[in-house]
């Protein structure tokens, strides 16, 4: 009795297994519809983030040309930026602090990615000419890549910095980076994204050294200082430096976002519509031929009544 219970079960087995495979691997209607409807609303998502990151953008591009000329006399001491593509890092000292000014939030191409690949481009060439580094992170993005390569070079990292920024809150970030320990290194740099314009944007990165050295290489020597006073000077005129250095990056940095998160939903809403454009015509094939076979069931059925 059990052996034929079993080959009836088998037989069944195998006879359903088609059908599965069909349902399966086949969209139903209702569901290429699902499909349809939920791409349709992520569109609408992207649209919307699209309009606020153009928005938005205005007013960053406003904040950056302001921190431009407010940082104007920062080059005079450091020189300008440089491209970090094709760089060699062979001016920075032996010993650097690498401050990356990286994004919160996602959704914007790949301004953290560009930085991190840059990050790992300057400590593969220092450590190549035998120079030490090490890392701070700004952005909570920049700290999930950048923990997974170099975990035991992060000092320190930083958060939740809501933007659009302002002078304050470079401050802030100047007094966390000093309390770190930033000013035990040679050199502080600073790598962050530059905007070009709405569709572009390039990696740079600015160097600053303290202001150490005797003799000839005292800073500073064009001006006169009141006695005793020249070390403590230095000291804050540093640490103005590097919140100045800071409030403008991050204010470029932060106009590069917004142009790359607008140019990012802008491709995806656009590829929304193709894929919306595709479903549809698989649906209205689907539903066409649907049709047709209930056309031919009922064009059969009527045949069989009149033999």
């Amino acid at each position: 009795m059990l052996p034929r219970i079993a080959q009836h079960a088998t037989r069944a087995a195998a006879r359903a297994a088609p059908r599965s495979i069909i349902a399966r691997g086949m969209a139903t209607e209702k569901q290429i519809f699902n499909q349809i409807q939920s791409t349709k609303n992520i569109q609408k998502i992207t649209s919307s983030m699209k309009m606020v990151s153009a928005a938005k953008l205005k007013g960053d591009e406003a904040r950056r040309e302001t921190a431009i000329s407010f940082n104007t006399w920062a080059d005079a001491l450091n020189g300008p930026p440089k491209e970090c593509e094709d760089a060699t890092f062979e001016e920075l000292p032996q010993k650097s602090l690498i401050v990356t000014l990286q994004s919160d939030k996602g959704l914007c191409g790949g301004i953290n990615s560009f930085i991190t690949k840059s990050v790992k481009n300057c400590v593969a060439s220092l450590h190549k000419q035998g120079k030490e580094a090490d890392i701070a992170i700004i952005g909570d993005k920049g700290r999930g890549q950048l923990r997974r390569f170099y975990p035991e070079l992060i000092q320190v990292s930083m958060t939740e910095v809501v933007s659009p920024g302002n002078f304050t809150m470079a401050s802030a970030l100047a007094s966390e980076l000093i309390a770190a320990g930033a000013g035990d290194y040679d050199a502080v740099v600073l790598m962050y994204n530059s905007f070009k314009n709405a569709a572009t944007y390039t990696q740079m990165y600015k160097v600053i050294k303290p202001f150490k050295g005797e003799g000839e290489d005292e800073p500073l020597l064009a001006y006169e200082f009141e006695p005793d006073t020249k070390s403590e000077v230095l000291t804050d005129l540093q640490e103005y430096l590097l919140t100045s250095q800071i409030y403008h990056s991050f204010m470029d940095g932060a106009a590069a976002e917004q142009g790359s998160r607008m140019t990012a939903m802008e491709n995806a809403s656009k590829n929304a519509g193709e894929l919306i454009d595709s479903l549809t015509l698989k649906y209205n094939r689907a539903r066409q031929a649907r049709i047709t076979t209930e056309l031919i069931e009922i064009i059969s059925g009527a045949s069989a009544l009149e033999d």
